[in-house]
């Protein structure tokens, strides 16, 4: 079974606060894939994340999940999904003194971290909603998941060498964002 060297279990014991792992997740370069587009064909465990150097918004996800586990943190997900002409974004919600903010990878600054300030869940991605929209100014948001604990899949999800495809598909849909109107 593949683990973290010493040396990466030292980096990642560094980063334990919330903001100290959002900037090495904003360090890492973001991956789009082999064919340069958003196309995501990789899935990787938060240990091939770490040595691949890149993330897309998923593989960033799981890692900062992975980060905040070994600070005391449940490791979650939430995914927010959008209308079909827009790209989906999965982060890593956290709550600290019983407000939650959020971890994230992207290219785009407006849709990073939320610093823990928001009562449940709903006012999170909340604050995502006036930052997804289309170069045209449409909103596209729409919908997100239920909390999901990568600790209910398989033992071993943070070091797995395949790609993690069954993490990706979960798609319970816990509440539907209400669309703007001008």
């Amino acid at each position: 079974m593949t683990s973290f060297t010493k040396k990466e279990k030292i980096l990642l014991k560094k980063l334990n606060t919330p903001a100290k792992a959002q900037d090495f997740l904003n360090s890492l370069k973001f991956n789009f894939e082999k064919d340069g587009k958003r196309n995501i064909h990789t899935c990787r465990s938060p240990l091939f994340t770490l040595r691949a150097g890149k993330a897309h918004c998923l593989e960033g996800a799981m890692l900062g999940a992975y980060i905040l586990s070994l600070h005391g943190f449940p490791p979650l997900l939430l995914h927010l999904k959008t209308t079909k002409d827009d790209y989906d974004h999965v982060v890593t919600p956290f709550k600290i003194d019983g407000l939650w903010g959020a971890l994230s990878k992207t290219n785009h600054a407006v849709l990073r971290y939320r610093e823990p300030i928001y009562k449940n869940a709903r006012e999170l991605v909340m604050s995502y909603f006036h930052e997804y929209f289309l170069d045209n100014g449409r909103k596209t948001l729409r919908q997100y998941s239920k909390l999901v604990n990568l600790n209910t899949f398989e033992k071993g999800w943070e070091t797995h060498r395949q790609d993690l495809w069954g993490i990706d598909k979960v798609e319970i849909i816990a509440g539907k964002v209400v669309e703007y109107k001008k």
